[in-house]
């Protein structure tokens, strides 16, 4: 069939380009991209925005279970990479897409039993003090205002889990009139501003907020939900009403475990146990699947959406770059062979989300063929 045997070389594309074992670095491998682009939008009836906002993801599927589940067809891939979009007025549409693979010629023109989630001693970080607040790359983390985090990829973007704007059935109560939230400095006259919160904060920062124009998210959470494939796809995108003025993290396709800079992912979001915090993490990823990263970062719910990310070497550029290769979707408790165990989880960006990402950002698969 020849719809699965494209599936197939989509899915395995990640595995055949891989960093050179010649070179003593941690390297970001050179992916060529598959390309999704839009077939046809269609206007759906306004939402409702009834849903209660869950600030985390609990699904007893763990590896083994996403492991043996069986691999979705071609029509199924597309079907889950197609999206609604969320307008700021309350329109909403849903878009189909195709998905291609070009030549490596083609196209190079242009460019719950319990909500811990602590395992042992808590090895998280607050960050205080304004410069390391406003520097990057703590400072490419946001909040959202439904409770969520998320991370400035793109002049006026933010990606973050798709869970924070919409339960899997529905949009959350928030999410018409989303906002994005920036620390800030508080202004030295003591007065708060149009925009900036009241509630106290370290070294007197304080929440400045800009509201989002239009959100996309992928129809394999709406369609999905936390106990089958809809954790894959626990991924959305906001695109901001203007520009925000910060140097942003670009996303990458996340290499396999084995070859993430010893083995370890970070990641910084806002817990909502330590309010009005920063908290910065990192820990080494236990297992893996396509789409999700298992691991055992100390985390509470509101840091959900928030980037996970790696330094490694850019051979192109020659110089070390940071990229986002994944978002913090959520907690598991697993019963592998009779132990409970748990897991903290991340979605992948594999390429075809990558694909997808880029393309909802820029606009153009020219500039999104290198992952």
């Amino acid at each position: 069939m020849a719809g699965l045997s494209t599936l197939i070389l989509l899915l395995c594309a990640a595995k055949d380009v891989l960093p050179s074992s010649s070179h003593w670095k941690p390297t970001w491998p050179s992916y060529r991209v598959p390309v999704i682009l839009p077939q046809s939008t269609l206007n759906l009836d306004k939402p409702r925005f009834d849903a209660e906002t869950k600030l985390e993801v609990v699904s007893p599927c763990g590896p083994a279970c996403h492991k043996s589940s069986p691999l979705p067809t071609y029509e199924e891939v597309k079907d889950y990479l197609s999206y609604e979009t969320l307008y700021a007025n309350g329109s909403l549409t849903e878009t189909e897409v195709g998905i291609y693979i070009l030549s490596n010629g083609e196209g190079s023109q242009g460019k719950s039993r319990t909500k811990r989630q602590i395992y042992g001693y808590d090895s998280r970080f607050s960050i205080f003090g304004k410069d390391f607040l406003l520097n990057y790359p703590f400072s490419t983390s946001v909040k959202l205002s439904t409770g969520c985090t998320g991370t400035l990829v793109a002049e006026k973007h933010v990606l973050t889990a798709a869970h924070c704007i919409h339960d899997g059935k529905s949009y959350v109560k928030g999410a018409q009139k989303l906002r994005v939230g920036f620390l800030r400095p508080k202004l030295k006259d003591g007065s708060k501003g149009a925009n900036i919160s009241s509630s106290a904060m370290p070294e007197k920062m304080k929440f400045q907020w800009i509201r989002v124009k239009r959100t996309h998210v992928p129809k394999g959470w709406i369609k999905g939900n936390a106990n089958d494939i809809g954790m894959d796809y626990d991924y959305a995108l906001l695109e901001l009403k203007k520009p925000h003025k910060r140097k942003f993290m670009k996303i990458g396709v996340s290499p396999p475990a084995r070859h993430l800079p010893g083995g370890r992912i970070h990641f910084s979001g806002y817990d909502n146990d330590r309010p009005g915090n920063l908290v910065y993490r990192f820990c080494d990823v236990k297992d893996e699947t396509y789409d999700l990263l298992y691991q055992q970062c100390d985390a509470q719910p509101g840091a959900s959406g928030s980037g996970v990310y790696v330094r490694m070497w850019k051979r192109q550029n020659h110089k070390w770059e940071r990229k986002i290769i994944g978002i913090f979707s959520g907690h598991q408790w697993v019963d592998m062979n009779g132990t409970p165990q748990d897991f903290n989880v991340a979605v992948r960006i594999t390429p075809l989300k990558y694909a997808q990402i880029c393309y909802w950002i820029k606009g153009n698969y020219l500039d999104c063929r290198e992952g």
